[in-house]
């Protein structure tokens, strides 16, 4: 079926749904020339100018409520501004704005004007700065003038000399522009460029820095067709509800928040709810969910994990509609008790800086817990053995998407100025994930690890996860991480890194325990030959695990002793 007539997305997506309102397909058409900002926001302050499209709470708490109307109009505003100060299309232009309100003006400004965004989170140093202004050739920046990474972007500047403005939000100083003082100046009505400034739709918008998993991030790039890729991410899997308003977590400098926070939700006419907290507490994310009557969420599983240890019954979450989960695999454990303590059921996916939506448990499918779920009708996944043929049901591969028939829009246009980094990735008509899973059966897609991540021990191929889940069911765990350390004799062998909670302290004793249980529940080639208790988990900057520097230490100490 089309979808209804007066529906902001109706130009440019087609869907099939089954009885039950089940996807089955979804097209693109008059894709061209998209863009976001004038195709769905401006469109929508025509349709409907008074309808909710962002509630905000600043840290302090106070409540700003702004409508397409004012989104468009801002917007313009921010636009006009930006080209006064120079920034013309295709130029590259950072925001380091936190949660602030002002990201999504300034976003939308960028994507009018037809220059690159680079989202980046404020958590990063001089030498990071250094390296991305470089690696991205950088033009101008947006920053918050919260702490002190302004700073730090004016000690990466005295080595990178091509940054043309520097713009502070939220107060100024010597040698930047002051956003909130000057932007008051502009006009808020901005025409969509036309000629050789028109904006078209395989043209580069937003430049993403990967997690950095390895010692220096890729940059995703992607085109102006990426948002309408998040249609199925916020209609199928959020499951938002246009008269509602979705919330979630993510921070404005990773892409999980136009995951969650922008394109999806506003080409649903859904509204967004977000809370610039500098640090995450799970009491106040709690009363937000009770008090603004939130009607779906969405978190990373460390979030879940925190979540699940607290009294829930406490809090009012009847508002709660549809609850979901991505950035690393979901322990079956912490599905469980969520749905034993809430009623809500979890609905997982799975998906990459250089893609949308690619595997979940979407609308009117059941979850099974620890799966991913279904590849989504968008891509054509697959999974493939290191010998390059397709897996048969339950063998393990690495996931890939076929693209030689078509790309769908969602997946990234390469890694930026890296042709090399690119052709290792995507090549003979596949995209390579470098993540591991298998199918079983029925078509639910379950997660192994990072390739790099899979353990060879005597000859075995083991995955992590399997054996972080079953750590993760002891009620003394918050989090764990499996490793490979070295091992004359096997290669490889097993090292479990784990978290416990407050109620418990480390010991011998608690080892053992652990060791008891996992015997009694997992082969024995899957046994760890060392556990280690650890205050915490060696992180990235956007909260996922860094295993690899769990190996590295490791492998350092190997060589020293």
């Amino acid at each position: 079926m089309n979808l209804p007539k007066d529906a902001i997305v109706a130009p440019f997506i087609r869907v099939e749904e089954d009885e039950s309102g089940r996807l089955q397909k979804i097209e693109f058409t008059n894709d061209d020339n998209f863009n976001f900002a004038y195709d769905v926001v401006d469109q929508m302050a025509k349709k409907n100018p008074d309808k909710l499209a962002m509630l905000h709470i600043s840290k302090n708490g106070k409540e700003r409520s702004f409508s397409f109307y004012d989104m468009s109009r801002y917007s313009s505003k921010v636009a006009n501004y930006l080209q006064y100060l120079g920034i013309r299309k295709g130029d590259r232009v950072m925001l380091v704005l936190k949660r602030h309100y002002q990201f999504w003006f300034a976003i939308l400004a960028l994507h009018k004007i037809g220059a690159v965004v680079i989202p980046a989170t404020n958590l990063l140093l001089k030498s990071d700065f250094e390296y991305r202004f470089k690696a991205a050739n950088v033009d101008a920046v947006l920053c918050t003038a919260d702490g002190q990474v302004s700073r730090e972007i004016d000690k990466a500047c005295r080595t990178y000399k091509d940054l043309k403005v520097k713009i502070m939000v939220g107060a100024s100083r010597k040698g930047w522009h002051s956003f909130n003082k000057e932007v008051k100046y502009f006009s808020s009505h901005f025409r969509r460029p036309r000629g050789e400034n028109a904006i078209h739709g395989e043209d580069p918008s937003i430049m993403f820095f990967t997690s950095g998993t390895t010692s220096y991030p890729k940059i995703t790039t992607h085109n102006f067709k990426y948002p309408l890729g998040h249609y199925v991410t916020a209609k199928y899997w959020h499951q938002v509800d246009p008269d509602g308003i979705h919330f979630a977590i993510s921070d404005t400098g990773w892409g999980k928040a136009l995951w969650g926070k922008l394109y999806g939700q506003w080409l649903c006419e859904a509204a967004i709810f977000t809370y610039d907290f500098d640090d995450f507490d799970a009491k106040e994310i709690l009363t937000m969910i009770e008090k603004y009557k939130i009607t779906t969420f969405c978190a990373p599983p460390t979030v879940y994990r925190v979540l699940v240890h607290m009294k829930l019954d406490q809090y009012d979450l009847s508002s709660l509609q549809n609850v979901t989960t991505a950035g690393e695999a979901l322990n079956p454990e912490i599905y469980e008790k969520f749905k034993e303590k809430t009623g809500l059921t979890l609905m997982e996916g799975f998906g990459q800086t250089e893609t949308t939506l690619t595997v979940g448990n979407l609308y009117g499918t059941t979850p099974r817990p620890g799966s991913m779920g279904k590849p989504t009708p968008q891509y054509d996944v697959r999974i493939m053995l290191p010998d390059g043929t397709i897996a048969d049901n339950c063998e393990e591969g690495e996931i890939v998407i076929r693209t030689d028939e078509k790309i769908p829009n969602g997946l990234f246009m390469g890694y930026y100025a890296d042709e090399e980094k690119t052709e290792a990735a995507w090549y003979d008509g596949y995209y390579h994930t470098g993540d591991t899973a298998y199918c079983d059966e029925d078509g639910y897609l379950w997660y192994v690890g990072r390739v790099d991540d899979v353990i060879k021990s005597s000859g075995y191929r083991i995955g992590p996860f399997e054996i972080e889940n079953e750590i993760m069911k002891l009620p003394y765990v918050l989090e764990c991480a499996v490793t490979a350390v070295p091992d004359p004799i096997r290669g490889q062998a097993i090292k479990a890194s784990i978290v416990l909670t407050d109620t418990v302290a480390a010991s011998d004793k608690l080892k053992s325990e652990i060791m008891r249980s996992l015997k009694k529940n997992i082969a024995s080639y899957k046994w760890p030959k060392v556990l280690d208790f650890s205050k915490e988990l060696p992180k990235t900057i956007s909260g996922k695990v860094r295993r690899k520097e769990i190996r590295e230490n490791d492998e350092n100490e190997s060589s020293n002793e």
